[in-house]
């Protein structure tokens, strides 16, 4: 038997992940053949969650020994066998329920016959043989594939589980209450997540919505898509406050450096034309440029305020001030927000792994 370090199985799993990961997030997967993609379609179309778990933990094993015969998932069918079972509890499974991806809860292999070989002839005696035979090509390619190639067709597996679990409904933790020094702490490795700017916005949004609940405002917070043009949709900037119809304040949430053209574009292109008087950018990093703020200041003196706030410190100062209850409705906006079906599976598994962290500390 093919000996397996399940450790380094974790590791192979986790890095192909992110890889994958960051591919479906810029919509581009990894580059696989024609045939290759319709025998996913198929597999990933299937209600046979075992034939796509077994092939990942297949893929993982050619990763890590290309001596293994990957046709062979049971110990005792020959020295080049692996432990296909033991692979699937110890890794693969335990990673796609980490990952929030659905996945089979029963049997490894069970929808096999014992000690199977994994062979095209055994689909004689298989419900599934649409499914089984798009599991064999995949699985004829990872076997003639060198190391380079199998890993772009394991990227691309993972790739199809993602691409599952986004168009499946991930429950979000719900927590009701954090102290401030959780609070800082969540907000923190929250935006330490690659999200397009999302998160910010999203942030800063509850931030908000809970001024507003808790000194009683009569406010309209309006908010957009992170790659909604403002020009386009009207707004003035990614967060708009209203009151009575005019706006009370007009917020650019921003993960890019804030610089003098910056500054003088967004005063042309938006404050002017929507007439806004009280502009504030929200940056989760860099600083702003000693001239854009000089900028700023110009503009001040013509009647129309640009400021600038780190979106970290923003909130918990915010919070630290608001109260317990206050900071039980921001921890609550916050969830809801990230719950909505708009808001990518990427970001609902990165809030559930925040708040375990939190809960397990």
């Amino acid at each position: 038997m093919a000996s397996i370090r399940y450790d380094d199985a974790v590791v192979i799993v986790g890095e192909l992940f992110k890889v994958a990961e960051e591919a479906f997030s810029t919509t581009q997967a990894a580059s696989v053949s024609p045939a290759i993609l319709r025998a996913a379609d198929i597999l990933f179309a299937s209600n046979t969650q075992s034939y796509r778990e077994v092939l990942l933990g297949c893929g993982v094993a050619r990763l890590l020994d290309s001596s293994i015969n990957i046709r062979l998932p049971y110990v005792k069918q020959g020295s080049d066998a692996f432990n296909g079972r033991t692979l699937d509890e110890k890794v693969i499974n335990p990673f796609l329920q980490d990952r929030m991806i659905p996945c089979s809860k029963g049997p490894y292999l069970a929808v096999f016959r014992r000690s199977v070989e994994l062979k095209p002839e055994i689909a004689a005696g298989l419900r599934d043989k649409d499914g089984y035979a798009a599991m064999m090509e995949y699985l004829s390619a990872l076997e003639k594939a060198d190391k380079s190639d199998a890993r772009l067709l394991v990227i691309y597996l993972l790739h199809r589980f993602i691409m599952l679990r986004d168009a499946s409904n991930v429950a979000v933790s719900r927590i009701s209450r954090l102290s401030l020094d959780q609070q800082r702490i969540t907000i923190s490795n929250l935006l330490k997540v690659q999200s397009g700017g999302l998160i910010p916005v999203v942030l800063v949004v509850a931030m908000l919505r809970t001024i507003k609940q808790c000194y009683s405002l009569d406010w309209v917070i309006e908010w957009q898509g992170i790659n909604v043009a403002d020009k386009a949709s009207g707004a003035g900037g990614d967060i708009t406050v209203r009151k009575a119809n005019e706006v009370v304040l007009a917020v650019e949430v921003t993960e890019r450096p804030i610089g003098e053209d910056r500054i003088v574009s967004t005063f042309n292109t938006k404050i002017v034309l929507a007439g806004i008087e009280d502009y504030v950018f929200v940056y989760a990093a860099s600083q702003p440029s000693d001239k854009a703020r000089q900028v700023a200041k110009t503009y001040f003196s013509q009647g129309h305020e640009i400021n600038f706030l780190q979106v970290e410190d923003w909130i918990v100062n915010n919070l630290g001030t608001l109260g317990g209850k206050c900071r039980a409705i921001f921890t609550t906006e916050t969830i809801n927000l990230i719950a909505s079906r708009e808001v990518s599976a990427k970001i609902k598994v990165a809030w559930n792994d925040v708040i375990k962290n939190i809960v397990q500390a």
